[in-house]
């Protein structure tokens, strides 16, 4: 993409977002970290509570600007507080993204440290936007399918689980154990 096709680009993705939370989001950008695969237009788009969600959701935007390959996604999680640690967490994913090997659906990523506070769930897991379904997910620009992706924050044991039953069957554990996805103090939904 050109400089003027980068700003369309993130501008409408912007516009997707805040049309369909029906609000206006912060954008916010890493400070310090790793910015430096990054496009220079990435930011991340946070919202607060709202009609749609009673909770904060911090978007990429920009994570696949310049992709020439099939892997075109966004990222979005959902925090039960404001975090500026989320800002940092999609800024890593998008930055791992722009790696050889890009991150797609239901794939699964180390994040190194706990997603909130003390929390257990120190990986996470790309998945369809299941609460928010294909008018969230779905990011039409210049003829081409952008998917907004959930990230659900995982446990090891969970990211293991996944590696070696599939994603089916994580995503089932997930509705059989009522994954509760906005509580960072959850416990493993594997038990002994």
């Amino acid at each position: 993409m050109k400089n003027q096709e980068s700003t369309m680009y993130v501008e409408q993705l912007k516009d997707h977002y805040e049309n369909y939370f029906g609000i206006s989001g912060q954008p916010l950008i890493l400070e310090k970290g790793p910015r430096e695969k990054l496009h220079p237009d990435f930011f991340v788009l946070e919202f607060k509570p709202n009609d749609r969600h009673d909770f904060w959701v911090y978007c990429s935007v920009g994570m696949s600007l310049e992709r020439e390959d099939d892997n075109l996604i966004e990222l979005f999680v959902f925090s039960p507080q404001q975090d500026s640690s989320l800002v940092e967490l999609i800024t890593v994913c998008a930055s791992y993204h722009r790696n050889l090997r890009p991150l797609n659906i239901h794939h699964t990523m180390n994040i190194g440290k706990p997603w909130l506070g003390n929390s257990k769930c120190d990986h996470c897991f790309i998945s369809l936007p299941y609460l928010d379904g294909e008018e969230m997910e779905l990011f039409s620009f210049n003829g081409q399918i952008f998917h907004c992706y959930w990230l659900i924050p995982i446990t090891e044991k969970e990211r293991d689980y996944k590696i070696e039953e599939g994603c089916e069957a994580l995503e089932q554990l997930f509705e059989d154990k009522q994954l509760d996805y906005l509580n960072p103090e959850r416990e493993c939904l594997l038990t002994e």
